[in-house]
C-alpha cells in the first residue's frame, strides 16, 4: 500500500514538473500566462521595449511642417539633432515604445542599432576576415544612417537582448555613466554627413537596475580623503581651452578643454584615491553646453567607473545651458554613486543638503558635510551689485539641522567634525586683515550683501568651508574670533580649461582634505595639472584635536 502511494506520488510529481516546464516553454514563445504571473518570472522585466526608431525633420519657416509623430506609442526625444545650428531646419529622434504585455503578433522588438552608410551585415569582425553572423536581410535602414535589427520572437521582449530605452547625446567624447547604457561609436549621419554637433544615440538593454545610495565610511585605518573639484566648465563637445598653461602641453597637440580637464581629474582619482569627491559648482559651462546632460555625464563617468561616491552643488553657470537647476539635480540624483540631493523644497535654492560619513566600525556619523546653493547673480543689482548670497531660509535650515544632530553626534561618536562646501565665496573671504596662505591672485567676487552665514558656521562648530568661483584664487584664510582660531575659509582653485585661467600663468589645480580621525586632524593641500605635478602644494594642518588650528 505504501509502495503504491509512493509510486503514484512520484508519477504525479514528475507530471506536475513536466506541466510547469511545458507552460514556461509555451509562455516563453506565446506568453500564455496572465501578466500578473508572467511579470514575476525570472529574467522578466515588465515595462517598455523599443519597437522602432525614426528621425523626423521639419522646417522652422513652414507653419504646416511638424516635428512630431501623431501616435501615443511614439516618444520624441526633445533634443534638436542640429542643436539649433541649422537656420531653417530641426530634426528629432522618435522612438516607438510599447509595454511588453501589449505587443501584437506583428510587432518586432529592436535588439540592435548601428550607425553607418552601409548595411552592418557587410562589415567584418575586428581583426578578422570572417563576415558578420547576421545577413543583410536582418537589418532595416532608417534615415540618418540608422540600421535596426528587430526580432519577432516573443521571448526576446523579456530578455536582456531587448532594447528598452534610447537617448541622444552629443560630441565625439560623449559617454554614458548609467548602468546598461552604451553610446554608439558613430554619430547620426544627417544629410548624409557627420554634422559638427555629432548627435549620438545611446541605448539601454534590459530592465533598469535599482540603484542604492552609497554609504561613505571612514576607512579601517581611521583616515578619509575628500577631493574638491571646482569649476570644471565642461561643454557639449570637446570644448575650447581658455588661457591654458602651457598652451600645448604636448608639442603639436592642440589643447581641447574637456579632454585635458578630465584627463587631469582622472589622473588625480587614480593617484590620490579619494573616498569622496565634492563638485563645488560650474561643472557645466552653460553657454557652451547646449546639451547639459552630455556635460554632466562626462564628469560623472570617471567616478562611476572607479566606484567613488560624489556630491554636487551648482554655480552660476551650470543652469545657463538647456537644463534648469531642478532638472540638473533630478538627473544627477539618479546616477550611480551619487549622494547629491535637491534638498527641502521650502528652502531657497536647489542643492541644500548634508552628507554623513559613518565611523569605521560604527553606524553613527563621524563627519558631516553641509552643502548649500549660493545661487547665481544678485537679485538686487542696483543696491548690491554682483553675485547672490546665502538666504535666511538656508541659514535657518542649516542651524536647525546642525542643532538637531549635535546631541546625537556628541552621544555616539568619540570624534565628530563638521565642514561646509559652497560655490560663491562669503564676504569674509575678502578681508585682508585675516591670515591666509596660497594664491590670492584676483579680487574676491563675494556678494556685496553679507547675510551672516559665516557667523552661523562658527556658531555650529563648522571647522572649515571651501568654495570655488574665483578660479585663480586657491588660498585658505583663517577667521579669528576673540583671539582664537574660529574657521578656515578655503578656495578649491579652478580645475577646468573651459573657464578662465589668466593672471600670469596660473596652473589648474585641485584641492584635497585628508582626515585622520585618531588625533582628529585635517590636512589640506593642492595638486597641479602641469609642472610640479607630484608635489603636495601648500600642505598644511588646519584642524587638530577636532578643533580649528591656527
Amino acid at each position: 500500500m505504501t509502495r503504491r502511494i509512493l509510486r503514484t506520488a512520484t508519477q504525479v510529481g514528475i507530471l506536475g514538473l513536466f506541466s510547469v516546464f511545458l507552460i514556461l516553454v509555451l509562455d516563453n514563445r506565446f506568453h500564455v500566462l496572465p501578466a500578473s504571473i508572467h511579470d514575476h518570472l525570472p529574467s522578466h522585466h515588465p515595462g517598455l521595449v523599443v519597437t522602432d526608431v525614426i528621425i523626423k525633420k521639419c522646417s522652422t519657416i513652414n507653419p504646416f511642417s511638424s516635428c512630431t509623430v501623431d501616435s501615443d506609442s511614439w516618444h520624441r526625444i526633445d533634443k534638436d539633432l542640429y542643436l539649433g545650428s541649422a537656420w531653417f531646419s530641426r530634426a528629432y529622434l522618435h522612438v516607438q515604445r510599447k509595454h511588453e504585455q501589449d505587443l501584437l503578433d506583428t510587432d518586432r522588438v529592436v535588439v540592435d542599432l548601428r550607425i553607418g552608410r552601409q548595411n552592418p551585415a557587410k562589415a567584418t569582425r575586428p581583426n578578422s576576415e570572417a563576415k558578420s553572423m547576421t545577413t543583410e536581410d536582418d537589418w532595416e535602414s532608417r534615415p540618418g544612417g540608422i540600421w535596426l535589427r528587430r526580432s519577432g520572437d516573443r521571448h526576446v521582449s523579456d530578455s536582456d537582448e531587448a532594447v528598452t530605452a534610447i537617448d541622444v547625446l552629443f560630441g565625439a567624447d560623449a559617454v554614458d555613466p548609467r548602468p546598461q547604457w552604451e553610446v554608439r561609436d558613430t554619430p547620426i549621419l544627417l544629410n548624409g554627413q557627420v554634422e559638427k554637433q555629432e548627435a549620438r544615440i545611446t541605448l539601454r538593454r534590459g530592465a533598469p537596475p535599482k540603484l542604492k545610495k552609497p554609504v561613505p565610511r571612514i576607512n579601517d585605518n581611521g583616515k578619509f580623503k575628500i577631493m574638491q573639484a571646482a569649476d570644471l566648465h565642461l561643454s557639449t563637445g570637446l570644448g575650447k581651452c581658455r588661457e591654458p598653461v602651457p598652451e600645448e602641453r604636448i608639442p603639436g597637440q592642440k589643447c581641447e578643454a574637456d579632454s585635458r580637464t578630465l584627463e587631469f581629474v582622472e589622473k588625480l582619482l587614480d593617484e590620490e584615491k579619494p573616498d569622496l569627491v565634492v563638485f563645488t559648482g560650474d561643472q557645466v559651462n552653460g553657454d557652451t553646453a547646449k546639451d547639459a546632460q552630455t556635460a554632466v555625464f562626462k564628469f560623472v563617468k570617471p567616478l562611476v567607473d572607479r566606484k567613488i561616491p560624489y556630491a554636487v552643488i551648482f554655480g552660476n553657470h551650470d543652469d545657463e545651458g538647456n537644463l534648469s537647476r531642478k532638472e540638473l539635480m533630478a538627473l544627477i540624483e539618479n546616477l550611480p554613486y551619487s549622494l547629491s540631493s535637491a534638498g527641502p523644497e521650502d528652502v531657497d535654492g536647489v542643492g541644500n543638503y548634508l552628507v554623513e560619513v559613518l565611523g569605521a566600525s560604527s553606524s553613527h556619523s563621524a563627519l558631516t558635510l553641509y552643502l548649500l546653493d549660493t545661487h547665481s547673480y544678485s537679485p538686487n543689482e542696483r543696491q548690491y551689485p554682483g553675485y547672490d548670497w546665502i538666504r535666511p531660509s538656508q541659514i535657518r535650515w542649516f542651524k536647525n539641522t546642525a542643532r538637531s544632530l549635535q546631541d546625537k553626534h556628541e552621544k555616539y561618536t568619540h570624534m565628530h567634525m563638521n565642514m561646509a562646501f559652497i560655490h560663491i565665496p562669503l564676504p569674509e573671504y575678502a578681508d585682508p586683515n585675516n591670515i591666509w596662505r596660497g594664491n590670492w591672485t584676483e579680487a574676491s567676487t563675494a556678494p556685496a550683501y553679507n547675510s551672516g552665514f559665516k557667523d552661523a558656521l562658527v556658531e555650529e562648530n563648522v571647522l572649515f568651508v571651501s568654495c570655488g568661483h574665483d578660479h585663480v584664487n586657491d588660498y585658505c584664510m583663517l577667521d579669528v574670533e576673540n583671539e582664537k582660531p574660529a574657521l578656515w575659509m578655503c578656495y578649491g582653485g579652478g580645475a577646468g580649461f573651459g573657464g578662465y585661467g589668466g593672471y600670469g600663468g596660473y596652473i589648474r589645480r585641485v584641492r584635497f582634505f585628508e582626515f585622520d580621525m585618531g588625533p582628529g586632524r585635517v590636512v589640506t593641500y593642492k595638486r597641479l595639472e602641469w609642472g610640479d605635478t607630484e608635489t603636495r602644494i601648500d600642505e598644511m594642518m588646519i584642524v587638530d584635536g577636532g578643533r580649528v588650528k591656527g
